[in-house]
């Protein structure tokens, strides 16, 4: 595992971490989104919401269930690049899985020495290249339009690995107005360096020029036509276009004694534009930033990283120490969604500013195994965000809203390990962890206009207890008892004519349970299970106008977002070689989808079945698969959208659909 920054087996972590592999030949998933992998994680709740306009909903432990668009409250790293900004948003838009190894998912106290926004880390992992050198080729399509095409070559010659990728996807959608494109690249170089020195060159894009957005639908909407389109999305042709470039490099360099230095630096660009169904009427008030987004950003970071692997009183320990800074630049822009009589163009120019922000941050973190079953890791990492937003919009109605606001924390984190026999660990570990608002709820006042810099950011107290078993046959259990308390969380105050304003609304906590199993049966059977019970809530009453149930939200009110069990099952048979088939079973509890919890979606259960055959002849290997979801077309609600002051909130989910996939390896001799 390399999530902990101290490499070692996740069995003698004492955090809960979870590794997903991706590539198996008889995986059966058509690498289309992350939820397909992270849904397998217990602790993290992954749903595609069928809009490729807005991000995947993505939350871990209910730390960032309120998110509208992107990811907030978990942090995310490709190759060690941070996907998420210095103000705590990030997208999972440029997650490449065709060229992925592996996902790792880190939860509880340890996620905090990753800085701001880091209620968990996702970090996905692209293979090296591969010996001998190879071509893949991978088509699939499926229900509503769904295909894509995938071509990649990895491999290594001398000193130089490489593995380059290239998809295309496309969807007309199960909702109306849900079409969308979607083209991306992925590259990786990895090259030896004199002695004990590596060079790691990593490149990749993304090119969404087309999402539509049929927004969230009422209760009776959804009843009445789940595959509808909200009328103000027809009305008003939401959409979004997204364009990213990134690139970094990672050098790596043993310097002896059990020491070792790695810097990272990366650099990327990244523009959105995106059209809203903001009413024309709602854009008379002066102080309306129009109906439609657009943003150029520009981004940056490095990190310098120094560990030690050596003794301390004669016992294995291991030290890393480190300083990072990551900066963005974003040039945002709003438009009237209008001209005249005309709707869903880009009209008159109402919002124009440079937002910009960066940290600061130093971190260190130890692991001492000071006695023959005793282990102890301790961390802590000091982080300075600071925002700046230069108003270049002024009018006689609109007054300068330039301002500037810096945070800062201190955040500690330990965790001790026992080992109660070699197949058995327990641990517990505690820590500190804090969240910063986002330029995105930073971005309105109640009854003002320019940045609302009265927010504080929310810090939590973090605990955890667990055990790690392995199970005869290779398989293992873990499970972890968690408890988050929050200060200073952010919520709605209001929401109407496309103005969402966030306020501070006092305590809550999140607790429950983590379960994963993974079981090999007989006769190539095998059973892998992620269940997670959590219970979150908001310790103090608030008031809320964001919704139609007036403004008060009682105290000890479950948070909304967030199902109290989720479950994700999987029955697997088949070895690796020839056919193989599965049964995957995904259930979730009721979710409210705001403050009062008086919109709310029902619990579901679906299933879901899947099989393939797998055909190696040393040089060539073709891989076919088939899989059905929804097996029974139940009608559910997938996602919920927090905070619709119309109660539009709801996201239904497809019926039945199936999928057919081929990929084919060329090994080269």
């Amino acid at each position: 595992m390399t999530t902990t920054r101290i490499e070692e087996p996740a069995f003698n972590v004492p955090a809960s971490i979870t590794a997903v592999q991706i590539g198996n030949a008889n995986a059966d998933t058509p690498n289309i989104n992350a939820s397909e992998y992270l849904r397998q994680v217990p602790g993290v709740l992954a749903r595609d919401r069928q809009n490729y306009a807005q991000d995947e909903q993505i939350s871990i432990r209910g730390f960032g269930s309120r998110s509208t668009f992107g990811v907030r409250g978990a942090r995310l790293y490709t190759d060690g690049i941070p996907a998420t900004m210095p103000d705590g948003q990030g997208q999972l838009s440029n997650f490449n899985f065709d060229s992925a190894e592996r996902i790792e998912v880190l939860r509880g106290p340890f996620s905090a020495l990753y800085g701001n926004s880091s209620g968990g880390v996702i970090q996905i992992f692209t293979a090296d290249g591969s010996k001998p050198p190879a071509i893949i080729g991978n088509i699939g399509a499926g229900s509503d339009g769904v295909w894509r095409l995938d071509a990649g070559s990895r491999g290594a010659r001398g000193d130089i690995g490489y593995n380059v990728d290239l998809s295309k996807f496309r969807t007309d959608g199960y909702r109306d107005h849900s079409r969308a494109k979607r083209i991306k690249s992925n590259a990786k170089f990895d090259i030896k360096v004199g002695n004990g020195g590596k060079l790691t060159l990593l490149l990749n894009t993304v090119s969404m020029p087309l999402a539509q957005d049929p927004q969230g639908l009422t209760q009776q909407q959804a009843a009445a036509d789940p595959r509808q389109a909200a009328p103000s999305a027809l009305i008003y042709n939401t959409r979004k276009s997204v364009h990213q470039h990134q690139g970094g490099a990672s050098y790596t360099q043993q310097i002896g004694g059990g020491h070792s230095l790695q810097l990272l630096a990366y650099y990327g660009q990244r523009s959105v534009q995106q059209f809203l169904s903001v009413p024309v009427g709602a854009q008379k008030n002066p102080l309306s930033s129009g109906g439609v987004i657009d943003l150029d950003t520009n981004y940056a970071g490095t990190d310098l990283r120094w560990t030690w692997k050596g003794n301390l009183a004669g016992q294995p320990f291991d030290l890393a120490a480190g300083i990072a800074y990551d900066r963005s630049e974003q040039l945002r822009l709003g438009h009237e969604n209008f001209i005249g009589k005309t709707l869903g163009v880009l009209g008159a120019l109402r919002r124009n500013e440079q937002d910009d922000v960066y940290n600061v941050d130093q971190y260190l973190q130890s692991s001492w195994r000071f006695a023959p079953r005793w282990s102890l890791t301790l961390g802590a990492r000091h982080s300075v965000v600071r925002f700046s937003s230069l108003d270049h919009y002024i009018t006689a109605n609109n007054p300068d809203d330039s301002g500037r606001v810096a945070y800062s924390s201190t955040d500690p984190v330990a965790g001790l390990m026992f080992d109660v026999r070699p197949d058995l660990h327990l641990y517990a570990s505690y820590g500190h962890g804090f969240a910063t608002p986002t330029f995105s709820e930073l971005g309105y006042r109640l009854n003002d206009s320019g940045l609302n810099f009265s927010l504080q950011p929310s810090r939590s107290h973090n605990a955890e207890i667990g055990s790690k078993w392995l199970l005869p046959g290779g398989g293992n259990l873990d499970i972890a008892v968690f408890q988050a308390n929050t200060s200073d969380e952010t919520g709605v105050l209001s929401s109407s004519g496309g103005r969402t304003v966030y306020q501070n609304v006092g305590s809550s906590r999140r607790r429950g349970v983590e379960v994963g199993l993974h079981l090999p049966l007989a006769d190539e059977w095998t059973l892998d299970t992620a269940y997670t019970y959590l219970d979150a809530r908001f310790l103090d009453a608030f008031g809320d106008c964001s919704g139609p149930n007036g403004c008060a939200v009682p105290a000890n009110a479950r948070m909304p977002g967030v199902p109290r069990q989720l479950l994700n099952a999987r029955l697997r048979w088949g070895g690796e070689l020839g056919w193989h088939a599965g049964l995957q079973v995904d259930a979730a509890s009721a979710v409210s989808a705001n403050d009062a919890g008086t919109i709310v979606a029902p619990g579901y259960a679906i299933a879901g079945v899947n099989a393939g055959y797998v055909f190696d002849t040393g040089r060539y290997q073709v891989v076919s698969f088939a899989r059905i979801d929804n097996l029974l077309d139940l009608e559910y609600i997938g996602s919920v959208i927090v905070g619709q002051a119309n109660g539009a909130s709801f996201e239904p989910a497809p019926g039945r659909t199936f999928y057919l996939g081929v990929k084919v390896t060329l090994r080269q001799e």
